[in-house]
């Protein structure tokens, strides 16, 4: 027995050692130096390839001899001709695919000497390869790794110049990915440059997802305190252009700094001005933040300030807007009453976002004062000073002085959203007085308001209150001419009014009109025209209705 296991061991010695010797024969060995000092040597004398070739035509090429030969050519031109000598040279025995290690390398020798056109092309081949962002972090991990064998301005020129070439290439999702690696995971802090986050601006700007995106990189850029320059600020005013926000933009700006001379209003009119405002405006007005990060925001705003990017009454109103927006309105009042008493003064934006939140609270009466305080220090309310409180007045179902604010609206110019005189006609109908708010709709509609069918679905329940069917037919051709298309509402208001007035069969060819314009009737409709008919004493119609309401599942 212990002779076999002797044998068995001596067995398995000599199969571990011939699989060795025969794995060394196709393992490529690490070059000698000597071949290695003759390879550089070769390149840097700029012999021709076909003799390099000949010379090394037994060359054995592997990952590691490549690396090793690139990191010992200390010249840029040199180490660009092994790179594609390497890749390209003809050998039967010996196929060689460049990895992203060799790439890297040679990119941030060839910025050592300012070959800017030879490295963008080689970062043109690495993006081509790495579409996905896990693989363009490799790239760039890579980049950013052999920083030592160059320096840190030259690895970090290489990643940006990364960046640009991704973003070029419309993968902006990438090139924005890299821009948060290198910033914020690999704590290269400020190492993405203004020219990078540009091109990157211009990429998005130019592309269909032009809205949230170009924020989103234009608000890390600030965050990051790469600060835009000219460039970057004619690309997000062709943004804004572009979603159609110049005009609100510019407006609020106005507002904020009424009472300066023209000549300082164009001051606040710069394309700094109106960008970083902007961008403030939709952080705010999205509420995105959570309440735990106002501090932040009101951080970012102060930086702006610092930087000369907005100015101190525009920032200082924003703060308040912040307050408002992620505090406790009554903590937002007394910050605001604080800032009074350090010599901010208020403005027409401050007091009309107080005026809003207040009325949205049901605190009207508060919002009123605030109304004719600033009417009494000479500020201009606008149209959304109005609306608010009409809104606010409608909501606490003050009839009188939802309707006194409005006609002071009308009296000063503005013409109303249709949502606000929606819910005045509302009502005014609810309290029986629908001739006014007809009479308030003719004059309205001189100033060019644009009524909806909710408008005149209101107008019509006023007057079928009072069974005036002659007048809720006036409105309804009314509509027709005006090509305001009517909903379930108005038609329902129509057949409503016809059933109790007794003319059930008129009241019939309306339910036809309505569903030959594919507007679904619902029970109300129905049931209004069964009730009609068995007060005629017309029960068999009433039943037949009946069995249509029950057969489409109204």
């Amino acid at each position: 027995m212990k002779f076999t296991y002797l044998k068995k061991c001596q067995m398995a010695t000599k199969l571990f050692f011939f699989h060795t010797q025969t794995t060394s024969l196709w393992k490529p060995r690490r070059l000698d130096d000597s071949v290695v000092t003759a390879l550089c040597k070769s390149f840097r004398e700029g012999r021709s390839w076909e003799s390099i070739t000949q010379e090394f035509r037994s060359l054995h090429l592997n990952d590691s001899s490549v690396e090793h030969v690139l990191s010992q050519l200390t010249d840029a031109k040199a180490a660009l001709r092994f790179f594609h000598w390497a890749a390209k040279r003809n050998n039967d025995n010996n196929t060689f695919h460049h990895t992203t290690r060799s790439y890297t390398i040679t990119i941030n020798l060839l910025l050592t000497s300012n070959s800017l056109t030879d490295s963008r092309a080689l970062l043109e081949s690495l993006a081509t390869r790495n579409t996905d962002p896990g693989a363009a972090r490799a790239v760039a991990a890579s980049l950013l790794d052999t920083y030592h064998a160059v320096s840190t301005s030259v690895a970090l020129l290489a990643v940006n110049l990364l960046i640009q070439t991704y973003a070029k290439a419309k993968l902006t999702d990438v090139a924005f990915d890299l821009c948060r690696y290198v910033e914020e995971e690999r704590g290269f802090s400020s190492s993405v440059s203004v020219v990078s986050f540009n091109v990157l601006l211009h990429a998005l700007q130019r592309s269909e997802k032009c809205g949230g995106s170009v924020w989103e990189v234009y608000e890390f850029m600030i965050r990051r305190r790469a600060y835009p320059n000219a460039t970057s600020l004619r690309i997000m005013i062709d943004a804004i252009c572009k979603e159609g926000e110049l005009q609100k933009i510019v407006d609020t700006v106005d507002r904020i700094i009424v009472g300066n001379n023209d000549c300082s209003r164009s001051r606040f009119r710069s394309p700094a001005m109106i960008v970083n405002c902007g961008l403030m405006l939709r952080i705010l007005g999205k509420g995105r933040v959570a309440k735990s990060e106002s501090d932040d925001v009101v951080v970012l705003l102060k930086r702006l300030l610092q930087k000369n990017l907005l100015h101190e009454k525009v920032v200082y109103s924003l703060v308040v807007h912040a307050k408002v927006v992620f505090g406790d309105l009554d903590y937002a009042w007394g910050f605001y009453l604080e800032m009074v008493q350090r010599g901010f003064e208020g403005n027409a934006f401050v007091y009309t976002l107080f005026i809003g939140a207040f009325c949205r609270e049901g605190r009207v009466g508060k919002a009123i004062g605030l109304l004719r305080e600033m009417q009494g220090k000479g500020l201009r309310p606008y149209g959304e000073t109005f609306e608010h409180i009409v809104v606010g007045c409608a909501a606490a179902e003050d009839s009188e002085q939802c309707v006194s604010f409005f006609e002071e609206m009308v009296r000063v110019g503005f013409v109303p959203a249709c949502m606000v005189f929606n819910k005045v006609v509302e009502r005014l109908c609810e309290k029986g007085k629908v001739e006014k708010a007809n009479g308030m709709l003719t004059v309205l509609l001189e100033k060019g308001f644009l009524p909806n069918d909710v408008t005149y679905a209101h107008l019509m329940q006023g007057y079928a209150r009072k069974e005036e069917v002659q007048e809720v037919l006036k409105l309804y051709y009314e509509m027709e001419y005006r090509c305001v298309s009517p909903g379930l509402s108005v038609f329902g208001t129509i057949v409503q009014c016809f059933c109790r007035c007794g003319k059930v069969e008129d009241a019939e060819k309306y339910l036809r009109i309505m569903k030959g314009r594919l507007v679904r009737p619902d029970v109300s409709v129905y049931q209004a025209l069964i009730d009609g008919y068995m007060k005629k004493g017309e029960s068999a119609r009433a039943l037949h209705l009946r069995d249509e309401m029950a057969s489409l599942e109204v």
